[in-house]
């Protein structure tokens, strides 16, 4: 579907100063470099702003600042990545659903679903469900019994939502998803592995995203909690009992081990691990690969492992740092004998 907006249209919507043509039509969004006549772009990121001046769009989000650097039409706001995050949405074509149960769904007689919703090809709703008014379940999706679905959900195809998961309201699941499966909980006794069955659920607060084939696992005896505007990557591991707070944000190839709490406006970087039983405060930024081994109680950011080189250097810094301990030993002597 084409989009086609007026600049006056878009300036209202994401809040911005218009400086140009008013009627001006946009009909897509692209970025500062590849945009046309026709395109919307921004400047967010101080590294292209050497486009500004050649940038071909038909007009730009721009900081005031950066304003006298483009002769076209603007758009003045003070953070021009949130503009083109709003404007976004108006250039939309994820494809939505029509209302209505498609035939190849399997859906038991004990399911309430509320009005406008849609349940996609070869979904499975099992008993006692509860679909939300305006939530899309899209083809394959499997959700275990006794789950509720809050409104206006977006469950993309082939999600597994096991039994006894609750949803919040404006929540997003990308594809391969799998919500409350068991927790990895086992017992040793004799050289063997007894299984610990998981008796709680997983909760998701509202307007939480999670990315395509991130797992959070169902708690064992409490619930797993992800509180509301959490934002999950791709392939990330949350484990049983894990609580992530508020609007915290958390990338790719990250794990949260069992029983871990995780505090609100919290970022981790790509591969982050967290062992379990730890606090995390509120307001921590974990840089990328950082490994957290024990709570932290202070704001601010944090970092482990060693920064990157070239090989051969690497490994004679790698050698050395094994050595630190002889090292500061060795010097704690010379210290008492001076």
């Amino acid at each position: 579907m084409k989009h086609s907006y007026q600049l006056s249209d878009i300036a209202s919507l994401i809040g911005a100063e218009l400086r140009g043509d008013p009627t001006y039509q946009i009909t897509g969004i692209s970025t500062l470099r590849n945009a046309g006549p026709d395109d919307l772009t921004f400047l967010a990121n101080q590294i292209y702003r050497q486009h500004l001046p050649t940038a071909q769009a038909g007009a730009v989000i721009l900081s005031a600042d950066a304003a006298d650097e483009f002769s076209g039409n603007m758009l003045i706001m003070a953070n021009p990545y949130l503009g083109y995050a709003l404007a976004s949405a108006m250039f939309d074509s994820t494809p939505v659903g029509e209302s209505g149960i498609h035939p190849d769904a399997v859906v038991a007689s004990s399911v309430q679903i509320a009005e406008n919703t849609y349940i996609g090809p070869n979904a499975v709703l099992g008993d006692d469900v509860v679909i939300g008014a305006g939530s899309q379940i899209g083809a394959g999706v499997v959700v275990g019994d006794g789950s509720v679905i809050g409104s206006n959900c977006r469950i993309a195809a082939n999600v597994s939502i096991y039994h006894g998961v609750v949803i919040g309201n404006d929540v997003i699941i990308h594809s391969s998803s799998v919500i409350g499966a068991d927790g990895f909980g086992f017992a040793h006794h004799q050289g063997q592995w007894v299984k610990i069955h998981q008796l709680g659920g997983v909760v998701i607060g509202d307007r939480v995203e999670i990315g395509a084939c991130t797992t959070i696992d169902r708690g064992a005896l409490d619930d797993t909690v992800i509180e509301d505007g959490v934002i999950l990557d791709n392939h990330i591991q949350i484990a049983h009992n894990v609580r992530i707070g508020e609007n915290t944000a958390i990338a790719g190839s990250s794990g949260i081990s069992g029983s871990t709490v995780v505090g609100k406006n919290c970022i981790f970087a790509g591969q982050v691990g967290v062992v379990g039983h730890v606090n995390i405060c509120d307001n921590v930024h974990l840089t990328g690969g950082t490994i957290i081994t024990k709570s932290l109680t202070e704001p601010g950011s944090y970092s482990s492992g060693t920064a990157f080189s070239n090989t051969r250097d690497w490994r004679k810094n790698a050698v050395r740092f094994n050595q630190l301990d002889s090292l500061a030993h060795r010097i704690k002597t010379l210290e008492k004998k001076l």
